[in-house]
């Protein structure tokens, strides 16, 4: 049986989604269509969980808090040497699992893999599919969330049953995640990474 075709006009992908649209019963074969569609919009994003789609609208405040976490983060990779390999914000997709997202950056460490050892979402509106589920079912160890000008840690279990809140990073051992909350300032980026390599130098 051919799949379903989604019936969703280019307006509505342009700026209908305020700030996101739930799309129920929607096919693994339709979800893949989706993603080749909005391929070229990398404002747009799409979650998918068990034949249920999510697509989101990235307003311009989202895009410049993840940017700036991001490049506080290679400071920090940096000034303590770790390996850290940037995965940005690609889809990571699993067809056994039915789940599908692009997270707002995600990072291996040490060396590249499939699946990113950390994500990072900045939530800036509440509802919509539960992020943690669908990094569950991608195997994900740790998923950092960005809420309200603070960080919230959650590792996934030995047994990947579930995620636990914890309040530090098993892959930044020695990162103060309340200093680090201090220098994601948008506004004032530039001397916010200047400031921050000194903070890091002087702990």
């Amino acid at each position: 049986m051919p799949a379903r075709t989604i019936d969703i006009s280019e307006a509505e992908l342009e700026s209908a989604i305020e700030p996101r649209i739930f799309l129920p019963n929607v096919s693994w074969e339709q979800y893949e269509s989706m993603l080749l569609a909005v391929g070229k919009r990398p404002r747009l994003r799409l979650t998918y969980l068990e034949d249920a789609l999510e697509i989101m609208t990235i307003s311009q405040q989202h895009e410049l808090i993840k940017t700036i976490i991001a490049r506080l983060l290679y400071v920090y990779a940096d000034e303590m040497e770790i390996d850290l390999f940037s995965c940005g914000s690609a889809t990571f997709k699993n067809a056994d699992t039915d789940r599908g997202l692009e997270p707002d950056e995600s990072f291996c460490i040490d060396r590249r893999q499939d699946v990113p050892d950390v994500a990072i979402e900045v939530i800036l509106t509440s509802g919509g599919i539960d992020k943690l589920v669908v990094y569950k079912g991608l195997n994900v160890p740790e998923v950092w969330f960005w809420q309200d000008d603070r960080f919230s840690l959650y590792r996934l279990r030995e047994d990947r049953s579930s995620y636990d809140p914890v309040s530090e990073s098993g892959f930044f051992p020695q990162l103060d995640f309340t200093l680090l909350a201090r220098y994601v300032t948008p506004e004032a980026e530039p001397q916010a990474i200047r400031d921050f390599r000194k903070a890091v130098r002087l702990q």
